[in-house]
Order: C-alpha cells, then sequence, then structure tokens
C-alpha cells in the first residue's frame, strides 16, 4: 500500500471516500464537496453554516490561527461566524500555563470577531507531539 503524502488529501481520493461514505439529506443545502469550505443546513427559518477545520503546524499563535482560519470559512459561505468550539489536543508533557495560553488566544480573538467561545474538548494525549487545536464555527 503506497503512503499518502503530508499534506491535504488528494482530491480524486477524498471525492471517492466522500461519495461512499457521505449521506444525502433534504435539509442539507450544501454538504460535503471538493472545494465546499462549509456545510449550510436549512434549520426551517434560518439556514446554519457550519465549518470545521484542524490547526496541526502553527505554533506560538495556534489559537488565534484555529479561530481566524474557521470564521474565514464561514464568511466565504455567506454566514456570519457566531458560535466556536474547539478541541485542543497537548502533547505528553504539556503544562496548565501551555493549555492556558491557547483558551486566552481563543478566548480574545471569539471576542475580537464577535464571536461566542461556547464549548469543547482539551486533553494531554500521547497521540500528538505538539498542540493541535480543532476547531467548529457555526
Amino acid at each position: 500500500m503506497k503512503a499518502l503524502p503530508i499534506g491535504k488529501i488528494d482530491p480524486e481520493i477524498l471525492e471517492r471516500l466522500l461519495l461512499r461514505y457521505t449521506r444525502k439529506d433534504e435539509r442539507v443545502v450544501i454538504g460535503a464537496g471538493i472545494g465546499e469550505d462549509a456545510a449550510v443546513i436549512d434549520m426551517g427559518p434560518i439556514l446554519l453554516v457550519a465549518k470545521t477545520d484542524p490547526i496541526t503546524h502553527a505554533a506560538s499563535e495556534i489559537g488565534r490561527y484555529a479561530v481566524y482560519i474557521n470564521a474565514n470559512d464561514i464568511a466565504a459561505m455567506g454566514g456570519t461566524p457566531k458560535w466556536y468550539l474547539a478541541t485542543i489536543l497537548m502533547p505528553n508533557g504539556s503544562s496548565a500555563e501551555d493549555i492556558s495560553l491557547i483558551f486566552s488566544q481563543l478566548s480574545r480573538t471569539c471576542e475580537e470577531i464577535g464571536v461566542v467561545y461556547c464549548g469543547g474538548h482539551t486533553e494531554v494525549t500521547t497521540s500528538v507531539n505538539h498542540p493541535v487545536v480543532v476547531g467548529q464555527m457555526l
């Protein structure tokens, strides 16, 4: 089996995976697809725009990047970023201060752009070698 290169998955491979494993739903106006920045879901009187994106290689400003990358993709779909959740994965040996720095970056950046940082998940794991923040913006 050939190993995939580091980075985004080849669009042809991704397209096959999306066709095979994602489902259609009448309320999903825009769903999973190559080049789609976010999903758009019909909630009745409003449309919900939802986005998730990881930050894997930013060191000093990972929290800031995590918010802005997700907010930008919501805006690119015509939505207004409102609510943000983050999964923070920290490497073994991380301190409470390391995690606090990321929380403060997330909170400050959300405040700057008028978004509510409203939840997520945080853990220290041997599965990562450096901090990873996976954001979800609604």
